[in-house]
């Protein structure tokens, strides 16, 4: 059995497809989103049309669901107007069955690995997709998040940090994102996204469990392209943000 793990694309198709090439060469049996597929990036309709295509089981994400409602969960300060700009002009590009199909997101989803194991994935945590697991969330906690909940291995998205770390017996991972992957301690004023997509695979093999970090690199011109033609509030801003 080989899953692919897929999140936080942003409504980023191109990195999506660059991600659905590698995991078509990959041998993979099942894909999973963990959510924030559509809102933010250039190409919300096209990404809600590559999901429903794959037809695979998706998280919903804090991102996903203030798209849908507009209404502020976890948000430590208002939203700006630029982001209210952008999630206008994104529900703009969605058709009705679009947004039916992004409310249709599942708070958790659970996926056998056979031999009675299971991979239980979700956005922030089983919880709140709100929640921040980082490295350095202390190990209290960690296990108020994630403890006790009897899955082999647990995958979360949200932070858009590839990891891993131990859960007792078991294992927490976060595939990284395929949309709008960055380094998390670069300064405010000079931001830049990285120019890769990433995702993760994880395997069972006669009760033997593996986990495979990937990154694949985007071109970044033709991105910044599809920014600054999309009609996208602040494109040139955003389209920037992914130039080295």
């Amino acid at each position: 059995m080989r899953i692919a793990v897929i999140s936080d694309i942003h409504g980023n198709c191109l990195a999506l497809d660059v991600v659905l090439a590698d995991i078509g060469r990959a041998a993979v049996d099942q894909v999973v989103c963990l959510g924030d597929a559509i809102q933010g990036g250039a190409q919300p309709a096209e990404t809600v049309a590559r999901l429903r295509e794959l037809s695979c089981p998706v998280v919903m994400g804090n991102a996903d669901a203030w798209l849908l409602t507009g209404e502020e969960t976890g948000a430590e300060q208002p939203a700006t107007e630029q982001m209210l700009a952008v999630r206008k002009w994104s529900l703009a590009q969605l058709s009705s069955a679009d947004r039916a199909f992004i409310s249709g997101f599942q708070p958790t989803v659970t996926q056998s690995l056979g031999d009675g194991r299971e991979l239980l994935c979700f956005h922030g945590s089983p919880r709140s997709f709100d929640d921040i697991i980082l490295p350095e969330t202390p190990e209290e906690e960690f296990q108020r998040y994630l403890g006790g909940l009897g899955a082999a291995a647990l995958a979360g998205g949200h932070t858009h940090l590839q990891q891993i770390r131990r859960l007792g017996d078991a294992f927490f991972f976060n595939p990284g994102s395929v949309g709008r992957a960055f380094e998390r301690h670069q300064p405010e004023e000079a931001f830049r996204y990285d120019p890769w997509a990433e995702y993760a695979i994880l395997s069972q093999d006669n009760g033997r469990l593996g986990l495979e970090f990937r990154r694949l690199p985007l071109d970044t011109d033709l991105l910044a392209e599809i920014v600054l033609s999309s009609g996208q509030p602040n494109a040139e801003k955003n389209a920037e943000q992914y130039r080295r």
